[in-house]
């Protein structure tokens, strides 16, 4: 048995995950009622990823041998399918969707950034208990409870920040802060099972061998169940907390452009100058600057020789001639 082997073999063609998967691609595409766009794309490469991440050797592998392969397919499931599925929602159509009752009242209800962060963050503490994670182990239909929840909240948690009518999101400066406490959460978690003295799940001390790779992990790469804990509980602390740290430096970018597009808007279009008018206005005002005002000409007009003497000295300057003659 070999690696490459092992991830050739185990996978779990789930009739239940397909005929979903299929059903909500022919859903979407009926809804949209127009050819493929590039949300539809990006729509559907998240029903794909699901369908991996559900099916494919990640799912066997971790429910089987590795806790740290099953974090890494809880994490798309939660950081990855979520956001794919609602950049895929079409604006227009979602606003008509959401202007009818039942829908409306319910997106009010679990949309809120209030109500989602913590159901959020419960699901995920709570399904990481030792008895609730040993026991969606044992057995298939937990294990599918646990997985159609962790998808279901993990929308809501994502849809203040991505919902398709951009309007109605929460701010940039909102947004960082919700998406902070999502990372914090998702950080303690990982820091709890990275440091955990002794292995929290009883599970993969005595896993099944249906494939006969339990040699393998355990013997050819020296992966012990509480190194496995370990390595699961940094996956999920520092992968997941980068991609929440690129999640809050793009809502900084929004928040970063906002004042220039508030600037644009308040200062209108901005209007080409007409140079046959402005030609015009410049002819005008040198047409009434070549004519002189009435107080040029009054200023201009000769005026009588500035006296030499004022009166008194002329009255003076008389009698001294009188008196000479």
């Amino acid at each position: 048995m070999t690696g490459a082997h092992l991830f050739a073999i185990a996978w779990s063609p789930d009739p239940s995950v397909f005929g979903g998967s299929l059903a909500l691609a022919v859903a979407y595409l009926a809804w949209l009622r127009r050819g493929l766009s590039t949300r539809a794309i990006v729509f559907l490469t998240g029903v794909a990823v699901m369908v991996f991440a559900l099916v494919g050797p990640l799912d066997r592998i971790g429910e089987l041998y590795l806790f740290s392969v099953h974090m890494v397919q809880h994490l798309i499931l939660i950081l990855v399918v979520p956001p794919l599925l609602l950049w895929g929602l079409p604006p227009q159509p979602t606003r008509g969707l959401l202007r009818v009752g039942a829908v409306r009242r319910v997106e009010r209800v679990l949309g809120r950034p209030l109500v989602a962060l913590p159901v959020a963050i419960v699901t995920l503490w709570g399904w990481h208990l030792p008895a609730l994670y040993d026991l969606a182990l044992r057995n298939e239909s937990v294990h599918a409870l646990e997985h159609l929840l962790f998808l279901a909240t993990a929308t809501m948690f994502w849809w203040p920040v991505l919902r398709p009518d951009a309007e109605h999101r929460l701010s940039p400066p909102a947004a960082m802060a919700y998406l902070f406490a999502g990372m914090a959460s998702d950080a303690g978690l990982g820091i709890a099972l990275t440091f955990s003295p002794t292995p929290l799940y009883g599970f993969y001390a005595h896993p099944p061998d249906p494939y006969g790779a339990l040699p393998l992990v355990r013997e050819t790469w020296r992966v012990s169940v509480l190194s496995d804990q370990q390595m699961g509980g940094l996956a999920m602390w520092i992968p997941g907390g980068i991609f929440y740290i690129v999640a809050i430096l793009a809502e900084f970018g929004l928040w970063f452009r906002e004042p220039e597009a508030d600037e644009i808007a308040t200062s209108g279009p901005v209007q080409r100058p007409n140079v046959r008018h402005a030609q015009d206005a410049a002819g005008a005002v040198t047409a009434r600057d070549s004519v002189p005002s009435q107080r040029e000409v009054r200023s201009a007009a000769p005026t009588s020789p500035p006296a030499l003497m004022s009166r008194h000295e002329s009255v003076a300057f008389g009698g001294i001639l009188e008196g000479a003659r």
